[in-house]
């Protein structure tokens, strides 16, 4: 869990074949799809709505929230893979701390390093916040400083 509050969450698909046929969106669609030169409804246009506590994410979260939001997504699609496949699968978690507050990183943290994560690549743009942090939950890792695409340095810890 990287939050304290229990929110409740959910995904809503959202097509325009849920109230219409195929054929009549494309039909009611036709003359716009023609002036426009490419065809603007269909399953390409269907959309997932991600709630919370009721609320569209995206429109309505904070960014802080929205990030978290994305997180789980990517965790619970770890999960998933690892279920399914009975395997440890990478997890890269790319610029995560850039919204979250220190509660939030804390946490995942902890529940990045536990024992049902194999290898996890976390990239930062900070020197010194994901060392301190690595520390303080006492993980092995192994830190590369990359300065203009080229590998500058690097340590265990």
């Amino acid at each position: 869990m990287i939050a304290t509050n229990h929110e409740e969450v959910g995904v809503e698909y959202k097509s325009d074949l849920l109230t219409e046929s195929f054929e009549t969106v494309l039909k009611n669609s036709l003359t716009r799809d023609r002036h426009s030169q490419y065809t603007q409804v269909g399953i390409h246009k269907d959309d997932l709505i991600f709630t919370m506590n009721g609320y569209a994410v995206k429109r309505f979260g904070s960014q802080g929230q929205q990030k978290s939001f994305l997180i789980s997504l990517k965790l619970a699609q770890y999960y998933f893979i690892a279920k399914e496949k009975n395997t440890y699968p990478i997890l890269l978690l790319d610029d995560i701390f850039d919204k979250l507050d220190d509660m939030r990183v804390e946490q995942l943290m902890q529940l990045v390093t536990g024992k049902e994560f194999g290898q996890v690549f976390i990239t930062d743009t900070s020197k010194e916040k994901l060392p301190s942090l690595l520390a303080k939950n006492k993980v092995h890792s192994k830190i590369y400083h990359i300065h203009q695409g080229a590998i500058e340095n690097s340590y265990e810890s």
